[in-house]
């Protein structure tokens, strides 16, 4: 299975967030933190926005937070929400037009492994994903934690 960049970027956006805590961040730092497309992540932004993930504040001192907290964001979730074809071969699609699908094992067992694979997914959340790397999150990423100038 290959989970499409979006969802790669989506799971960097919220990790990211996750880190800034209250801070707010904009697409472009975000862009720059993790040397990818500004455009690819706007689009990235924008369903999160809307699925509910992120909150997008606009003006002067706008910026992105996490709408929810790290630990209510189940990874499971989150891949589901983004990947927009779970269709691991032709016989999972409504164009099937693979002869053997009347005989073959293969669909229930992929269907199984897909199974499997996200309820691993579901038992972790963005709050997992940092732990106890925190620190080193906020140093690889180059952001300013206002809790160490206290």
């Amino acid at each position: 299975m290959h989970l499409t960049r979006f969802t790669d970027y989506s799971l960097r956006v919220l990790v990211y967030l996750a880190v800034k805590g209250e801070q707010r961040s904009t697409i472009a730092e975000i862009a720059e933190r993790f040397d990818i497309s500004r455009n690819h992540l706007m689009k990235v932004v924008q369903d999160l926005n809307h699925q509910g993930y992120i909150t997008s504040i606009r003006g002067k001192n706008g910026g992105l937070l996490l709408k929810r907290a790290p630990e209510t964001i189940s990874l499971g979730e989150l891949v589901r929400d983004t990947e927009r074809d779970l269709t691991l071969v032709e016989c999972f699609g409504d164009d099937n037009e693979c002869v053997i699908t009347p005989a073959c094992r293969l669909k229930p067992i992929l269907a199984e492994a897909l199974k499997a694979f996200l309820a691993v997914l579901d038992d972790y959340t963005v709050a997992d994903m940092l732990g106890p790397q925190r620190p080193r999150l906020i140093n690889l990423l180059q952001i300013d934690d206002p809790s160490l100038n206290a």
